[in-house]
């Protein structure tokens, strides 16, 4: 059967039931169905979506087999964020799995700010690795996704063969990124008005062959409300995992940092590396390196997931 869904040619295909994702922007029903294989220029990949604590979830698959990396987005932002990312993991070999965490991208997007903590996102994405029945994985993420990454590794060591740390938010970067998004919290509360004014502007606007800058136009298009849940959430949380819990994680990590960002400060993401037992520390040439010129990371990264999966089989 194909579907036309919001202007894309999607594919069902005669596997494994799971249940897909057939809203438009988070709204209507779900229903059980065969995967969706949507056809990107390169490789074709899955989008599904499953409940988690009674929240749906969207997902996408990119490759398949046994090398199996969950990757996820950062504040506010979607899988399209990391999309070329799991392509070109894809192409190397691996299975990438991309998920919107609650309040996000296409998944359910609860009011509730007990819905939305670093501990509980972790839980979800342990939620989705039983959904798709894999005993261990590589775990990882950029900005917010990466901190729930350390609380996945540090919660469930059992299910986790590696960690792919990108940007992290330690105590080096958290008052700065406390100092640029307490201000949209606020606005999400004092100033609904012309916040629903900005979201309608953005919502109109049409989306780019860049699918990273698609995911900031996707953030910018939350409500107040529901961007106010996430943000509250997050912040009055738990940010990060304690020292101890850190030292104790003994999965191999790669831990990837820059320069010219306050928020994702060089000096948390070398920190971590040092606490991390396991860890090696890369550093990118730029905010964008891994989204516009991805070649070089990419390599190491594949390199890195070789070696996490070589180590996995021997042991």
């Amino acid at each position: 059967m194909v579907i036309l869904e919001q202007g894309v040619m999607t594919i069902h295909t005669k596997m494994t039931k799971m249940k897909i994702d057939t809203r438009i922007n988070g709204q209507g029903n779900y229903a059980t169905e065969y995967p969706i294989l949507r056809h990107t220029k390169r490789v074709p990949y899955q989008i599904g979506s499953f409940s988690s604590g009674g929240i749906h979830l969207s997902y996408e698959i990119h490759g398949s087999g046994g090398r199996t990396l969950i990757y996820l987005p950062g504040l506010l932002l979607d899988a399209d964020l990391n999309r070329r990312l799991a392509r070109d993991l894809a192409e190397k070999g691996n299975r990438v799995i991309l998920m919107d965490f609650p309040g996000h991208g296409s998944s359910d997007k609860p009011v509730s700010v007990f819905e939305h903590s670093m501990d509980r996102y972790a839980a979800h994405a342990l939620a989705l690795l039983d959904y798709l029945e894999v005993d261990r994985a590589v775990v990882g993420g950029v900005s917010l996704g990466a901190n729930v990454s350390l609380f996945l590794a540090s919660s469930y060591p059992e299910r986790v063969k590696g960690l792919l740390v990108e940007m992290p938010v330690l105590d080096y970067g958290m008052p700065d990124a406390a100092a640029v998004f307490l201000p949209l919290l606020l606005a999400s509360r004092h100033a609904r008005l012309p916040y629903r004014f900005f979201n309608k502007v953005v919502q109109a606007l049409p989306r780019t062959p860049v699918e990273a800058l698609n995911s900031f136009l996707n953030a910018a298009a939350t409500s107040p409300d529901q961007a106010g849940a996430v943000l509250e959430g997050i912040f009055v949380g738990k940010l990060f995992p304690s020292l101890d819990e850190l030292s104790s994680i003994r999965a191999p990590a790669m831990v990837l940092g820059h320069r010219a960002d306050f928020i994702h400060s060089l000096a948390d993401a070398r920190h971590l590396a040092s606490i991390l037992p396991e860890a090696k520390f890369v550093q990118a040439k730029s905010l964008v390196e891994l989204r516009a010129t991805p070649k070089r990371l990419t390599d190491n990264i594949a390199q890195f997931l070789n070696d996490v999966h070589s180590l996995s089989s021997k042991s």
